[in-house]
C-alpha cells in the first residue's frame, strides 16, 4: 500500500488532497547472485504524476494497472537498470467520463558505488495514450537497511522544465516472499 500528500500552497496547515494505491508483485525470475530478475506487479490507484491540478482531490482507485519490470546489474552489481513497460485502465477518465487505456513506462536506475546499502537514484517515466502525462524524471538517493525496507529522497520534475511533484520523501516496506515460502513448504511435505 502506497500514500502520497500533497502540499503545494505553502500552508503547513493545509494539504492539498491525497491519493492512495494498493500493488502486488510477484518476481518469476531471479538470477543466481539475487541482483537481478523479472517480475509482474499489478496495482489499483494511480502515481503522484498521473493525478494532476484539480484531479488530486478526486479518487484515484478507478485507475488500474499492470507492468512488467526486468531489472538487470551492470558493473559487479554497482548499476542496477530497471526496464518497466505496462499497460493501465482509468474507469470514468475526464470531463466525458470515458473509460482510457494508457501505456505506461518508467526507467528506473540505481548506483552503488561504494555500498550496496546507499545507491543515487534516477528515473524516467510516464504514460502515454489514453491517460497521457508529461514525462517526469525523478533522481536523488535511497537507503536499503535490509529486504524489507527502503527509504528515498528524491527531487522530482517534467521533462519539459515545468514543475513536478518537486522534493518527496518516500518509504517502502516489504513483505517477505510468502507465496515462495508456501510453495516450498509444499515442496517439503
Amino acid at each position: 500500500m502506497e500514500g502520497y500528500f500533497y502540499n503545494d500552497d505553502g500552508n503547513t496547515l493545509t494539504d492539498d488532497g491525497y491519493s492512495a494505491s494498493l500493488y502486488a508483485k510477484y518476481m518469476f525470475y531471479q538470477n543466481k547472485k539475487e541482483t537481478g530478475g523479472a517480475s509482474v506487479k499489478t496495482r489499483a490507484g494511480m502515481k503522484p504524476g498521473t493525478i494532476i491540478g484539480e484531479d488530486r482531490q478526486k479518487d484515484a482507485f478507478p485507475s488500474y494497472w499492470m507492468n512488467f519490470p526486468c531489472t538487470t546489474p551492470f558493473f559487479k552489481n554497482k548499476l542496477l537498470l530497471d526496464l518497466m513497460t505496462g499497460l493501465s485502465v482509468t474507469r470514468n477518465y475526464g470531463q466525458t467520463e470515458t473509460t482510457a487505456w494508457s501505456f505506461t513506462y518508467s526507467t528506473p536506475a540505481a548506483w552503488y558505488p561504494f555500498d550496496p546499502r546507499w545507491s543515487a537514484a534516477l528515473e524516467v517515466f510516464g504514460t502515454e495514450r489514453g491517460v497521457k502525462t508529461i514525462p517526469e524524471y525523478k533522481t536523488g538517493v535511497r537507503w536499503e537497511p535490509g529486504q524489507h525496507a527502503l527509504f528515498v529522497l528524491t527531487y522530482d520534475n517534467e521533462c519539459n522544465g515545468n514543475t513536478g511533484a518537486g522534493f518527496e520523501f518516500g518509504i517502502m516496506l516489504f513483505s517477505p516472499p510468502f507465496v515462495w515460502r508456501l510453495r516450498q513448504n509444499q515442496k517439503g511435505q
